[in-house]
């Protein structure tokens, strides 16, 4: 009895610090990372978020977890960084749901909408609305974890060749416009196209496209636009445009409880810290058009245009929709809370700018 009491007595030593043994371990381990990107090397705000969070990430983790930030020019791919992180390839990704519409219609909304919720009202939906659920309940198929990674706010509506006066104006020009918007324009008589931000200027100055959308002043006057298409129009379709972090499930399910919370703090900040970036940007770049840039003409799509836009918008909702519940069940959640949190936002800043303006 007493070697059985000594041998059971020495095996749950031996467990214990065995298990004391691979925690230690767990906690020395260094986790080296790389995260695939959308955009280029120098596409500031857009690459900074990806680039400070994974500052944060090492400073936060005392270096045990490492994540190497690949530009679009690195891995030649722009347009397909759920895949990779899908697959494996990059254990992260930092691009936009919007642009997988044709791959997987039920990402499409958590990057913005038509029409939709400003930055607040969408970030107030995701973390408190159930915006978050909704977008891991989508991405659950791809076996990859989506967090939000930066927003722009309220996006211009393009830049055009020429002035915008009629429906008529619209038919049968060539305009990069990504999202649902994309549908709008197309039921409108435009011919729509996606294409990766590295090429944009160059397919606006060759004529494959007669006009564009990107993301506004602060982004857009750096690129040149404006030297060919001069009529700057303000937004409607992305009012509150969300990147995205992806996260390889299987990776993230590897790494210790400790660094899942400093990866998951350290993306959450990052993004809020792009929507101020990108809102200073704007702000200092509109500051300098009228002096720096005469020849930029900011236009407002006439009241016949728009509401055609959101005729447009309302009928190709209700055939999206069907056929595709869980897009159904996003779509709804989006409109619900948009409406709740609208008044608010009437309240709290349009009767403030309206009023002292």
């Amino acid at each position: 009895m007493n070697m059985l009491l000594k041998a059971t007595k020495l095996t749950v030593a031996a467990a214990l610090i065995a298990g004391l043994s691979t925690a230690a371990m767990a906690k020395e381990r260094v986790y080296k990372w790389s995260l695939a990107t959308t955009w280029g090397p120098t596409l500031s705000p857009f690459i900074d978020s990806p680039k400070k969070m994974a500052e944060m990430v090492k400073k936060m983790s005392d270096g045990r977890l490492i994540i190497e930030v690949d530009a679009s020019n690195k891995h030649k791919a722009a347009l397909g960084i759920l895949d990779m992180v899908k697959g494996g390839q990059y254990e992260m990704g930092h691009s936009a749901s919007y642009y997988w519409k044709g791959k997987d219609i039920d990402l499409l909304p958590f990057t913005t909408m038509p029409f939709g919720m400003t930055a607040p009202e969408q970030y107030a939906w995701f973390y408190y609305g159930g915006g978050m659920e909704l977008m891991q309940k989508a991405y659950a198929k791809h076996k990859v974890l989506s967090f939000p990674g930066g927003n722009t706010g309220n996006q211009m509506g393009g830049w055009f060749r020429k002035e915008i006066k009629t429906l008529d104006d619209l038919k049968g020009l060539k305009m990069r416009i990504p999202g649902f918007a994309g549908e709008v324009m197309a039921k409108l008589g435009l011919t729509v196209t996606n294409i990766a931000p590295g090429e944009l200027y160059t397919s606006l100055e060759r004529g494959t496209i007669d006009a564009l959308e990107w993301v506004g002043p602060g982004m857009d006057i750096k690129m040149g636009f404006h030297k060919i298409a001069p009529y700057y129009y303000t937004g409607w379709h992305e009012p509150a445009t969300e990147l995205q972090f992806l996260v390889n499930e299987r990776a993230f399910k590897k790494l210790p409880a400790d660094l899942q919370e400093i990866l998951v703090t350290a993306m959450k900040l990052s993004s809020y810290d792009m929507y101020i970036q990108n809102y200073d940007m704007s702000a200092q770049a509109w500051s300098e058009i009228a002096t720096e840039y005469p020849n930029i003409k900011i236009k407002t799509f006439p009241k016949s245009i728009m509401d055609a836009m959101k005729k447009a918008n309302a009928e190709l909702l209700t055939e999206m929709a069907q056929g595709h519940p869980l897009l159904k069940e996003v779509l709804d959640s989006q409109a619900a809370y948009q409406k709740k949190a609208r008044v608010w936002t009437e309240m709290s800043d349009y009767l403030y700018l309206k009023d002292n303006l």
